[in-house]
């Protein structure tokens, strides 16, 4: 097998957008009656970090970042494709997210999951991720679960 791809891009990039598509598509699933509070902050339009995995020149996952504050970032629109879950690929792509972070001084990242995706938890406590109380608008979101990383 050929070692995935990582290019660093922006929410313009047409992969990206694909790819959020599908993430989109199987979030309204998961998150049903839910969706479309969540969807309110998920707009890709402003994201000026994002990175596209492609494995044998195709494209199977996106992730992106955007700044919160002077030292911290949060990790946005995290997916990869069905056929390529399991195989590590969601772990190098936080990491990449996260070392780009790093390289533009960033200290932190942050990000929101929902608990109908333990999956996507267990992921990110692998990655070091540790659960912190709902920031911002996920506060009073019982199926919100918020998470941080300390990237120094």
């Amino acid at each position: 097998m050929i070692p995935p791809v990582f290019k660093q891009t922006d929410s313009k990039d047409t992969d990206f957008i694909s790819l959020v598509t599908l993430l989109d598509e199987d979030l309204k699933i998961r998150d049903g009656a839910e969706h479309d509070f969540y969807a309110a902050f998920n707009s890709i339009a402003h994201i000026g970090h994002a990175i596209v995995c492609y494995n044998n020149n195709k494209p199977v996952a996106c992730g992106a970042f955007k700044k919160m504050d002077e030292q911290t970032v949060e990790i946005k629109r995290m997916y990869v494709i069905p056929d390529c879950r399991g195989l590590g690929i969601g772990h190098k792509l936080l990491t990449e997210l996260e070392i780009w972070a790093a390289s533009l001084d960033f200290r932190k990242c942050v990000l929101e999951t929902g608990k109908k995706q333990p999956e996507a938890i267990r992921l990110y406590q692998k990655a070091g991720y540790h659960i912190i109380p709902n920031y911002g608008q996920y506060e009073h979101i019982e199926n919100s679960v918020c998470m941080e990383k300390d990237i120094t």
